[in-house]
């Protein structure tokens, strides 16, 4: 059962110990989510750019349920720039809000081929220039097609770095660079991974499963969600919510069939 001691972490906090504490809240990420990775699912840049784009408002889920059949329709920055509208809407519609995401890869697609070759670009400043590509989706890009470093500041990030008190920033580019000062970053990437699932599947934005969770310890906002080992238990999301249990040593026998089943947000 997981015990806090009075002076919660965070608590008067020195940049140094600030530091120390979010290194340790890296590694204990480590062994939490062995299995964390990009869970939209892609082959090459154009398609992580087209993923990342139909992500917004929409779960990775869904996203992968459609890419198939777009992305055997649509091989090259060509074939979106030249495509027909009302096919792709309709390909994308489950996705949401498909007309602006329709508008944003045929700009895509022309703008690769005017100014790029029809080849997605390996550096944030061209990146980021491109129709329907912000820094978030541009540190995705490069960290998972590049192998470029980046901090992928979603709402499950910017959820957790507040919850833990790493930083007290609001704006998701200080966020990124206050986050970023705090660990090497050469872990930048897989950083921004484990804490997304992290979000996903312990740290929920309502009801944090805070009686399950491996950063029990080092969270100060520990006991905004249920702490009772049984009722956080049941708040797991995910095929591996039992072994997320045993990681916070908890019997992962509390944790119902439906939470490994349920999908992660």
């Amino acid at each position: 059962m997981t015990v806090v001691t009075d002076s919660p972490p965070g608590a008067s906090e020195t940049d140094l110990g600030r530091t120390r504490r979010a290194r340790k809240i890296g590694r204990v990420l480590t062994e939490t989510h062995p299995d964390a990775h990009c869970e939209l699912d892609h082959s090459n840049a154009l398609e992580l750019a087209v993923a990342t784009i139909l992500s917004a408002q929409c779960t990775d889920k869904k996203v992968n349920e459609v890419t198939p059949k777009l992305f055997a329709r649509y091989p090259s920055a060509a074939a979106y720039a030249g495509a027909d509208r009302a096919e792709m809407e309709e390909l994308i519609r489950p996705t949401g809000f498909y007309r602006n995401k329709t508008d944003s890869l045929l700009k895509l697609g022309q703008a690769l081929l005017d100014r790029y070759d029809g080849q997605v670009p390996g550096r944030l400043v061209d990146l980021v220039t491109l129709p329907g590509i912000g820094r978030k989706t541009a540190n995705v890009i490069l960290g998972n097609a590049f192998d470029v470093p980046g901090i992928t500041v979603d709402t499950h990030f910017q959820r957790l770095v507040h919850r833990w008190r790493l930083t007290t920033e609001t704006d998701p580019v200080k966020i990124e660079h206050a986050v970023g000062a705090l660990y090497p970053k050469r872990d930048w990437t897989m950083l921004s991974h484990r804490i997304i699932f992290h979000g996903r599947r312990v740290c929920h934005a309502r009801k944090p499963a805070c009686g399950a969770c491996t950063l029990a310890k080092l969270c100060p906002s520990y006991g905004t969600g249920p702490t009772d080992p049984a009722a956080a238990a049941k708040l797991l999301k995910g095929p591996r919510a039992r072994d997320l249990a045993v990681a916070a040593g908890v019997d992962p026998e509390l944790v119902p069939a439906q939470a490994i089943a349920a999908e992660v947000p």
